[in-house]
């Protein structure tokens, strides 16, 4: 029987050297090398060709050989074919003979020399074929019971593809029904403008009729008065025999002549249209994400006072023995919100009344509250502020000038931490002040405020 390193050294041979397992169809080639039929195949499309369409080189030598050239090896083919046929025979690597016991101790095939050997003495052994039966059975009922999990994994799995298709069809119909809703209050919206500036146009021609007709009335009197007026001074620039010709006449009609006030129409637009007020309630929709805040006294600067309920600051004088904590804004007159937020749609107000130099929005939990602090949003600040000498202005780099038609009493905070937004709202009006950039939000944000002197700023709760 062949040696343990014959066997080798045949497998070796027989091994293809592209795909590193026994050959199958083996072909060889020009120089001499063989190599699995469709792994020379696979391996002519992967690589260029050397020269010509049909020219190729080696994968081991690299010697050129052309497409057509290579032929089945039938020799190498048998001699594959019975090293599979000893492969199967299993022969013991150390002894060369065949493997027909199994060692129960180990759970491993050994040969009769084996058994003898130190590492196997007293270890129950059994031949092959009395022991396989057995084992070939727990293996069914193993391989069973994997088929049974795999059949339920398979099950889960098809489950799990009905909620994904279920799960995307629901929101595919939520989806459409928002896109058909938001079209017909887009039509409905057209419409209504459309009617409104039709009851507009009509109210602006009634009035022009009005108006036109007032004006004709007063051209006609207008001519009527300079033939009036011509006549008295032709008679005051002729002879004196043609002054008193009819001067009685002339001075009844002329004292006839009269000029009535035209009538004052009130200028004062009937077709009036608050769109905000008719259509949608700004506030109502926004106070749905409202939440309460208070002020942290812990990061408030030193010569700021909060109210008891920390709803109410205001710019005094500098307050002694106050808590030492890192998070207190040493340089500028600022306070921060205890809330912190890290995710979802959030709403608060914050009454500046007629305060004349504040800064309200958001701001990062780790902003720098010292010397170097900048408010913008590159080093997390997001808020708009009114100063003196510049007006409103959104906080951006560089500022943004906001031109406000109607000065606000309540200003209106919305921070869409997914969305990366954070907009102004003027709640006087409902109307919209700004909306920043959109940002990659990663930190905890807190509602942040700079108070000066006569400008206090008042947090209303929820309720109002």
């Amino acid at each position: 029987m062949a040696s343990t390193h014959i066997t080798k050294k045949i497998k070796e041979i027989a091994t293809c050297s592209i795909c590193q397992n026994l050959m199958m169809n083996p072909v060889s080639i020009t120089c001499g090398h063989s190599f699995c039929q469709m792994c020379l195949e696979q391996h002519l499309y992967r690589v260029p060709r050397s020269q010509g369409q049909n020219m190729f080189t080696c994968p081991l030598c690299h010697a050129p050989f052309d497409k057509n050239s290579f032929r089945a090896n039938r020799h190498l083919e048998s001699i594959i074919e019975v090293f599979e046929e000893m492969d199967q025979e299993q022969v013991c690597e150390a002894h060369g003979e065949q493997l027909q016991l199994f060692c129960e101790d180990d759970g491993q095939l050994i040969c009769w020399l084996c058994e003898r050997a130190p590492q196997h003495q007293g270890h129950t052994t059994e031949l092959v074929e009395d022991v396989c039966q057995g084992y070939k059975e727990k293996l069914q009922k193993a391989a069973a019971k994997l088929n049974e999990l795999h059949l339920e994994c398979m099950n889960q799995k098809a489950f799990m593809a009905t909620q994904i298709t279920e799960w995307q069809d629901t929101i595919e119909i939520h989806r459409q029904k928002i896109i058909s809703d938001f079209k017909n209050l887009h039509t409905f919206l057209h419409e209504e403008e459309k009617s409104f500036l039709w009851r507009l146009e009509k109210e602006e021609e009634k009035m022009l009729v009005k108006l036109r007709e007032s004006k004709a009335k007063l051209e006609q009197k207008s001519d009527e008065l300079e033939d009036h007026k011509v006549e008295l001074e032709a008679k005051c620039q002729g002879s004196d025999q043609n002054l008193l010709q009819d001067v009685k006449g002339t001075l009844s009609r002329t004292s006839f002549v009269k000029l009535e006030t035209s009538e004052a129409f009130p200028l004062v637009i009937q077709t009036v249209c608050d769109v905000a007020e008719l259509y949608l309630d700004v506030k109502k929709i926004l106070r749905r994400y409202q939440v309460s805040v208070t002020l942290d006294p812990n990061t408030a600067y030193p010569a700021l006072t909060l109210s008891n309920d920390r709803r109410k600051v205001f710019n005094g004088c500098y307050q002694q023995n106050l808590t030492v904590s890192s998070r207190r804004f040493t340089v500028f007159p600022c306070v921060l919100g205890s809330e912190g937020f890290t995710s979802g749609r959030h709403y608060f107000e914050v009454h500046v009344g007629e305060g004349t130099n504040w800064d309200v929005g958001v701001c990062m939990e780790n902003v720098m509250r010292g010397l170097g602090m900048k408010q913008e949003p590159e080093l997390g600040f997001w808020a708009i502020q009114l100063c003196p000498e510049n007006g409103y202005a959104a906080l951006t780099s560089p500022r943004t000038a906001l031109d406000l038609r109607e000065r606000p009493v309540v200003v209106g905070i919305v921070l869409d931490y997914e969305a990366g937004t954070v907009s102004f709202y003027n709640m006087t009006t409902g109307s919209h002040i700004f909306t920043f950039p959109k940002a990659s939000f990663s930190d905890i944000l807190r509602p942040y405020f700079r108070i000066c002197q006569r400008s206090p700023l008042f947090l209303p709760p929820c309720n109002e």
